[in-house]
């Protein structure tokens, strides 16, 4: 659990913008996030204190589970690994098809990156319903590793995604719950 402090600095400055970008929902702009080093450092912090130890490599979720993600690795010493929206990345590529609301996409990242037997940790920004985060653990297990830790700066309640990812047996942490 993130210090009461980190979590009030955090609330104070994510700015919360109303019907964006469709109408009822209320986006959280992390963006401020970066104009404090300090605060973008404590997040660090706290988000690789959780992991130390525990993982071999991170995984981040295009895009914004980059923003962290990258730093986490550094900070923790172990490789940090894309997983990008299909066609991005150069093959030889692993897929991972995964349902939206409206229609489907994929996901994937590079062929033996991802090492058999290596505990890792998947980052990104925001958990929602699960179902992108899902299917990058599922691109993790495809090549022989394990999930063994989900972070995320935000989780937002009643949409489910923590039951989602129950499954996979792994820790999911998040620093703020809206």
């Amino acid at each position: 659990m993130a210090s009461a402090e980190l979590i009030k600095r955090l609330e104070d400055t994510i700015e919360n913008i109303p019907d964006f970008p469709i109408p009822g929902i209320q986006f959280k702009d992390i963006s401020p996030i970066f104009l404090d080093p300090k605060l973008y450092e404590d997040v660090i912090t706290d988000l690789a204190a959780k992991s130390k130890g525990k993982v071999d490599a991170v995984c981040g979720i295009e895009s914004r589970g980059y923003l962290f993600g990258i730093a986490i690795a550094v900070a923790l010493e172990v490789p940090f690994i894309l997983i990008r929206k299909a066609g991005k990345l150069p093959p030889p590529v692993i897929s991972e098809k995964y349902d939206l609301e409206y229609g489907s996409a994929i996901i994937e990242t590079r062929e033996g990156q991802i090492k058999p037997g290596q505990r890792v940790l998947i980052h990104d920004d925001l958990l929602a319903t699960g179902g992108t985060t899902e299917a990058a653990a599922k691109l993790v297990e495809k090549q022989g590793a394990t999930v063994s830790q989900f972070s995320f700066l935000i989780g937002l309640k009643g949409l489910n995604g923590d039951e989602k990812l129950k499954k996979f047996g792994a820790e999911v942490y998040h620093i703020l719950e809206y």
